[in-house]
């Protein structure tokens, strides 16, 4: 018990600085490459904070434990824009880029609507999970190609630019994977002292992956895109969340259940529903207005208290 409770602050210690860097480097690099700061926070970014809710459910689901490994995915993405996305705009209301709308946004809702229907017969197999896997592929296979599309415009804006980041784009490298090893650190001893002090407090294996793992492997893209808001970095920080939303679904749950058919288990569909419900509810706040204001995050908050408020009443 004492070793666990060592664990939850050195691993927000380590959520902390390791967001630093990966935002410090993403930034710096997409300025280098003449790549926009939204193709880095929907790719190397959102993937790059998803490494924990990677890591989590595929050791959940082969140690047995499939209430966990689905669980955290749903509860990741209701977490990602309810109460991350939600306090980022609260702190600073964050600038949305129209790129998100006309093309993230319906991936992800595609994505949401093919986990409800691969559910309809209360498990993901394998067939299910390759399915999201080229998903996944294909979702890359475009970013790249949007990546390279926008690079000629970009550069001309930085040409009038001053850079006044003077990093090389090896140490911007070395900041993002030192960023990303703290994240993932950071979020493993978290989660590995939340699971032991709720299982001492009997709470069940679907109400722990809907609600402590799913926050705690959510730490690195709330540190993230914290920052990123206060910076006054707007792409990184929504991008960060829809991206990591779709791999979620696409890459954690496809490469997952490749490995271990995963069970629905204990993972009702009234928590599917207020996945789904977020990430429609998502497209008018972002579309009316080019922010995310403080009055749109409360909202967001509102919901996921109120949310998770039901999930203990019945736990």
């Amino acid at each position: 018990m004492l070793e666990s409770l060592f664990y939850i602050p050195v691993g927000l210690v380590l959520l902390y600085y390791g967001a630093e860097g990966l935002v410090t480097g993403a930034s710096r690099l997409a300025l280098g490459l003449g790549v926009s700061a939204l193709s880095v926070g929907l790719t190397v970014v959102a993937f790059g904070t998803s490494a924990p809710e990677l890591f989590v459910s595929l050791h959940a689901a082969l140690s047995g434990m499939e209430d966990v490994a689905l669980g955290n995915v749903v509860g990741s993405n209701i977490c990602n824009i309810a109460l991350i996305l939600g306090l980022g705009a609260v702190l600073r209301p964050v600038e949305i880029n129209a790129r998100l709308i006309k093309w993230d946004m319906p991936v992800l809702i595609v994505a949401s609507s093919w986990m409800l229907y691969a559910l309809v017969d209360k498990g993901i197999g394998r067939v299910e999970g390759a399915i999201c896997f080229l998903g996944l592929v294909a979702y890359l296979a475009f970013n790249l190609w949007e990546a390279r599309r926008e690079a000629e415009p970009v550069q001309e804006v930085i040409k009038g630019v001053s850079p006044a980041s003077g990093a090389s784009p090896g140490r911007n490298l070395l900041y993002i994977v030192l960023g990303l090893a703290g994240l993932t650190l950071g979020a493993s001893w978290f989660v590995r002292g939340a699971i032991v002090v709720a299982e001492i407090a009997g709470l069940s294996p679907a109400f722990i992956g809907l609600t402590i793992v799913a926050v705690g492997t959510s730490l690195p893209e709330l540190a993230v895109t914290v920052l990123a808001a206060r910076r006054g970095q707007g792409d990184i920080a929504v991008g960060n969340i829809v991206g990591s939303n779709i791999f979620n679904i696409f890459g954690i749950v496809g490469i997952t259940a490749m490995v271990q058919p995963l069970e629905r288990g204990g993972v009702l569909w009234q928590d599917l529903a207020m996945m789904a419900a977020v990430t429609v509810a998502l497209v008018p706040l972002l579309l009316f207005g080019p922010h995310l204001t403080r009055r749109r995050g409360v909202l967001l908050l509102g919901s996921y208290f109120a949310y998770l408020a039901w999930r203990i009443s019945i736990a």
